[in-house]
């Protein structure tokens, strides 16, 4: 995602975006950020990814554990509990569903000049 994108478009699936990496595998916040990246969203900073992750924890979509790491000081490392997974499944429903409506308004030829109403 470039920096030229609407963060808002973004502020509304990260927490979609989050719960499916999460679910796919358990990872701790850089290593999220990285997959992010990895995926082309390379404007998704980690000041964004944390407190999404918080969040999702206090929210009781995550739960999280601590692993030592011999790199540093213990990593948390993410997977979404079963709300977690109720979560992804409606949103991945109403993301669907939206998405199949403006993929439909914006795949209509853009008229050259408005149509006046009556």
């Amino acid at each position: 995602m470039t920096a030229n994108r609407d963060p808002q478009l973004l502020k509304g699936v990260l927490s979609l975006l989050l719960l499916q990496l999460l679910a796919e595998q358990e990872s701790y916040g850089y290593q999220v950020v990285q997959r992010l990246h990895g995926l082309g969203m390379t404007d998704v900073l980690e000041g964004t990814v944390y407190p999404a992750l918080s969040r999702l924890e206090r929210e009781g979509r995550l739960t999280a554990r601590l692993v030592a790491s011999t790199a540093g000081p213990a990593r948390k490392y993410y997977r979404p509990t079963p709300a977690g997974y109720a979560a992804l499944a409606a949103g991945t429903a109403h993301w669907q569903a939206l998405a199949d409506v403006v993929n439909t308004v914006l795949a209509r030829p853009v008229p050259s000049t408005p149509i006046e109403g009556s």
